[in-house]
């Protein structure tokens, strides 16, 4: 039941009707505290406007903006698929539009947040990336143009907006932290790009850019994971499961539910800005990453996949999986973000239990 009060209950509702006061003082004041908590909750309600709505992280994001009572509108260029995923009778009020609405939805907007890209889980051809890269720095182009075009007093004060780890390039050795150099691979110039776009947003918006890890989250009742790594869980299910190449690098992962909930956070908390890292504080070695998977499935862990295996499935793409880096999220801990899946062996026991 939503209750809207403006002003404090009186004996003389009003100058032509008086009634006698039907609460005790005691009463009167708990009836206050209520209203109070009513308007405290209205005058946080955001309105957030979210690209990339219908993946992985944007369903799992719209959902817990739904749930808490925040406006949420979907920007996609498929309304039949966002009606697919998010149909109205779940999500009463819930905008979804299409290209040509989303400078009315980003004009009344608090805040954006902005995951569109074409999943790089396939192999990888010169087509793919380029659509890798362009599907990016497209949708974050046309999302900053708009928050630069709105006028003053109706335009976003937030950009959450997403990029990845890849930025680092890859290592079996550095520690990567939010300050350290970008890397010299195809990843890292994408990241590099797409950064660089997001940061043409006028310097009255506060930016966050969310480096985002390896994703490990349940979707439809089995692990599914936001990058090549998906690609063990067959292997796995047929006694088959082990390491991915040497299984020396690094797996920097976190938690659907601490993706999102870093995300959230950094839509109404002023500290987070800059490039903060979406990764668990605990990064492992692949090797460990897939003994932990075996276990939590029941499967030996025994028969690794070899490079030329890998490299016949995902192609130049198989170089994300078979060389890694250790990413460390500095920023967030020294926020005091509170990870719940802060080691893999709980993230993994959360998912397939």
């Amino acid at each position: 039941m939503e209750v809207f009060c403006s002003l404090s209950w009186t004996h003389s509702i009003s100058p032509r009707l008086h009634i006698p006061h039907p609460f005790s003082v005691g009463e009167t004041n708990r009836f206050r505290v209520i209203c109070s908590a009513a308007q405290s909750q209205k005058a946080n309600q955001m309105t957030v406007s979210v690209t990339g709505a219908t993946g992985f992280i944007g369903t799992r994001l719209v959902q817990r903006l739904h749930a808490d009572n925040h406006n949420v509108c979907v920007l996609t260029r498929s309304k039949s698929k966002a009606e697919t995923i998010f149909p109205v009778k779940n999500f009463p009020g819930i905008v979804i539009a299409e290209e040509a609405g989303w400078k009315d939805c980003i004009e009344g907007s608090n805040a954006v947040v902005n995951l569109a890209g074409m999943p790089i889980s396939t192999r990888w051809s010169p087509e793919i990336k380029k659509e890798i890269k362009e599907s990016r720095i497209r949708v974050t182009s046309k999302v900053v143009d708009l928050i630069n075009s709105s006028p003053q007093g109706v335009r976003p004060t937030v950009l959450v907006s997403a990029t990845a780890v890849g930025y680092y390039g890859t290592s079996e050795t550095q520690v990567f932290n939010e300050n350290s150099p970008s890397g010299n691979d195809y990843l890292a110039e994408v990241c590099r790009e797409w950064e660089g776009t997001a940061l043409k947003v006028d310097k009255d918006v506060r930016l966050a850019l969310i480096r985002i890890g390896v994703v490990l989250g349940k979707d439809g009742g089995a692990l599914d994971i936001f990058t090549f790594a998906a690609k063990m869980i067959p292997l796995f299910m047929m006694f088959a499961g082990g390491p991915l190449g040497s299984g020396q690098q690094w797996f920097s992962w976190i938690h659907l539910d601490d993706i999102v909930n870093l995300i959230y956070e950094a839509l109404s908390n002023p500290s987070y800005k800059g490039v903060i890292n979406g990764t668990a504080p605990n990064p492992v070695r692949l090797s460990e990453m897939c003994n932990q998977l075996g276990n939590v499935l029941g499967r030996p862990s025994w028969l690794p996949v070899p490079d030329f295996a890998l490299k016949a499935v995902l192609g130049e793409g198989a170089s994300v999986v078979l060389e890694g880096q250790k990413v460390v999220p500095a920023k967030a801990k020294e926020l005091g973000f509170p990870f719940k899946y802060p080691y893999v062996k709980d993230a993994l026991k959360s998912i397939l239990s």
